[in-house]
């Protein structure tokens, strides 16, 4: 079990998610599941290093997919995630994906509620990204993939975030070759590279 330092994450119960339907893949039935996964009732802070090997509990991760509309058309950030992320087991593969752990630093009045889950949102955007100009965004869909290790103990948070303008820029060492691509270029030669959340997101952006 790798160290993270005692770093505390919030999880939900595997069961829980079973319970509300279990699905492989990507659902646009957000309000199915959401208010109980943000239910205080239903969620808490586990130890990540226990975490991260704990198929009975998965972690809530917010997905955040940065979209630029303009004259040239709709594109999409993409990045290669560098030695120095927290997730080895992802290294060096394709994502469009920004996001992270929520952690106790985020908690708000309303407890593990979705005002804290939104607080944790905003700091690892901040922490991840320069962002010039203004961006807005929304939840509009659910993430599973219990087909590897790393899914198993995860469940994404899709965000689309559409951005004011093409200035960003990578704000720490884990994110390389930061770029904007169109959805056939992520189709094309990169898709064989990508992680497999963001090849879901990939084969559904059009409906998203």
């Amino acid at each position: 079990m790798k160290n993270y330092n005692g770093e505390e994450i919030l999880v939900v119960k595997r069961e829980l998610f079973d319970e509300l339907g279990s699905f492989q893949g990507i659902t646009v039935n957000v309000d199915h599941y959401l208010p109980s996964l943000l239910n205080p009732a239903n969620n808490f802070f586990m130890d990540r290093g226990a975490a991260e090997d704990d198929p009975s509990h998965k972690q809530l991760i917010p997905y955040c997919i940065f979209r630029i509309k303009d004259e040239t058309g709709t594109r999409y950030l993409h990045y290669n995630r560098g030695k120095s992320g927290g997730e080895s087991r992802l290294h060096a593969q394709g994502s469009m994906g920004i996001g992270g752990h929520i952690n106790p630093i985020d908690e708000r009045e309303d407890h593990l509620g979705k005002e804290t889950y939104m607080a944790g949102v905003d700091r690892e955007i901040d922490e991840e990204l320069n962002i010039a100009g203004n961006h807005s965004h929304q939840i509009v869909a659910l993430l599973n993939d219990d087909s590897n290790s790393v899914g198993q103990v995860h469940l994404g948070v899709v965000h689309m975030v559409d951005l004011e303008n093409a200035q960003v820029t990578a704000n720490e060492d884990a994110i390389a070759n930061l770029g904007f691509y169109t959805l056939e270029q992520l189709r094309g030669d990169l898709y064989e590279h990508l992680e497999t959340w963001t090849q879901a997101c990939v084969d559904t952006l059009e409906d998203l």
